[in-house]
């Protein structure tokens, strides 16, 4: 897989959750911290996010708004409208269509959440700001758009097959709403960070092949050769951009995938240290127990005993 994929897929458990919520003017909330991203996207009228930091956002028909970390906000028809507090979180909106009330002035939107665990959180996910607000503009992120109209589309008119294709539309969403955020970060001669990481070519290479092929027993050399460069200078690009040396960077990503592996799957311990690039299960139980604090067996079944 490639390193948003698999930034996405680590993080994520359970089901993601939306709706299609309808709030007559005047209206205006807070909503809590959620244990995921929450979004809100406009499809009639305009609103105003209340970030946890910061002026409020203007939001128009089309435009985007997604809280990477959960955060706690505001949402209401006018900056000077009260807020109320709420219990009501994203992840708990009833899923569907709120139908209307016999108001004329409405903002419609849909709003959902979806669940990550934090425990283990990808580093580029990590460097996200609060809020991400993508404006609807013409031409742009025309996938984005794609997306939003046919989960849109399915809400209002619930058929056959809509509790498979719900999830599936959502996990699309998420990744279109990720590859436009980092588009135009990158389209900026001073993005850094995860950003600028995607961006550069020897570094994505490099991440690209420890993510296409994370069993094999990779080397700096061997990395900075898929990259194109020597070994000292794409360790020094490599760690000035991820932010962690590439084979710490490798080492943190095979537990990563190992915990995925014992936590979703009851394949044996040593198919598991091989898929991650041990040929040792003594060595591999070792090196997975330094980075979780339990070793691979007791790892499986704490995190069988949560579910």
């Amino acid at each position: 897989m490639d390193v948003l994929s698999d930034a996405v897929t680590a993080m994520r458990t359970g089901q993601p959750h939306s709706g299609r919520v309808r709030r007559p003017v005047p209206f205006g909330m807070r909503l809590p911290p959620v244990e995921g991203a929450g979004f809100h996207i406009v499809l009639q009228g305009s609103c105003w996010l209340f970030p946890p930091d910061g002026a409020p956002i203007a939001l128009g028909a089309g435009d985007v708004a997604f809280l990477p970390h959960g955060a706690a906000h505001g949402l209401a028809d006018s900056p000077s409208t009260p807020l109320a507090d709420t219990s009501l979180a994203p992840a708990e909106i009833p899923p569907g269509r709120h139908p209307a009330d016999g108001s004329s002035a409405a903002t419609v939107t849909l709003c959902g959440a979806y669940l990550l665990d934090r425990s283990r959180a990808h580093p580029l996910l990590g460097d996200l700001p609060e809020v991400i607000h993508l404006p609807a503009r013409v031409g742009h992120h025309q996938g984005l758009r794609a997306a939003v109209d046919l989960l849109g589309g399915e809400l209002e008119q619930p058929r056959p097959g809509g509790d498979a294709m719900l999830p599936a539309l959502l996990d699309v969403l998420l990744l279109h709403i990720l590859r436009a955020w980092f588009d135009e970060q990158s389209a900026h001669d001073g993005a850094t960070g995860w950003a600028a990481a995607l961006r550069d070519p020897a570094v994505a290479a490099g991440l690209q092949a420890i993510h296409g092929d994370p069993g094999r027993p990779w080397t700096v050399g061997e990395l900075a050769s898929q990259a194109g460069l020597s070994r000292a200078a794409f360790a020094r690009r490599f760690a000035a951009l991820v932010g962690r040396p590439p084979q710490a960077y490798l080492t943190w990503w095979r537990m990563t995938l190992a915990a995925r592996l014992l936590r979703d799957g009851d394949a044996p311990l040593a198919t598991v240290a091989r898929q991650v690039g041990y040929t040792s299960e003594f060595a591999f139980a070792h090196a997975f127990k330094r980075d979780h604090g339990l070793a691979p067996g007791g790892f499986r079944r704490a995190a069988s005993q949560r579910t």
